[in-house]
């Protein structure tokens, strides 16, 4: 199976919409923890993908994605700070991986791809937050992130316990 990782652009993104909703869902139903709790009221990830295009028209974000054999495995977003005093930074967001598609180096591979694309915005400094003791934090400590710090009680997880944060940066040389 070949990976491929690559951006999409607001009119692709637009035309994958059931398939980022459906891996979205998966995401959420693996206990993943993405800013959704289940269940997912109807309209709701697609509403969420539609804000995602409407920033990629904009240019304020990258949505990269990983796909083999026209299926979508995985996703990961940079959003691009605007202000003045920001333009050199960005957040990672929504990395997710099918959990059919696991441990096969696709989340490392969408990291790597996030640095590049980052590179090429000129954002030097990258920031992230997943909760705390998730697998995420291996992926994020082997692309070389950096513990910035925790918030406990941050966020609800999927099954509405609280969980603590943990907040990630990155400086890009």
């Amino acid at each position: 199976m070949s990976i491929v990782i690559r951006a999409l652009t607001a009119t692709e993104a637009a035309a994958k919409t059931s398939a980022l909703t459906d891996l979205f869902q998966d995401a959420l139903e693996s206990g993943a923890a993405l800013g959704f709790m289940l269940p997912v009221a109807p309209g709701e990830l697609q509403a969420y993908w539609q804000e995602v295009v409407q920033t990629l028209a904009e240019g304020n974000r990258v949505l990269l994605v990983a796909e083999a054999d026209d299926r979508l495995l995985g996703t990961a977003q940079l959003d691009l700070a605007t202000k003045n005093n920001g333009l050199h930074r960005a957040e990672v967001c929504k990395v997710m991986v099918h959990r059919d598609a696991r441990r096969q180096g696709i989340g490392r591979r969408l990291m790597e791809a996030i640095d590049d694309h980052a590179r090429q915005h000129q954002r030097t400094t990258l920031i992230l937050d997943t909760r705390q003791h998730d697998p995420s934090e291996q992926l994020y400590q082997g692309a070389g992130y950096t513990v910035g710090g925790v918030i406990p009680d941050f966020a609800r997880s999927t099954s509405g316990e609280l969980h603590a944060t943990v907040i990630y940066y990155k400086l890009l040389g």
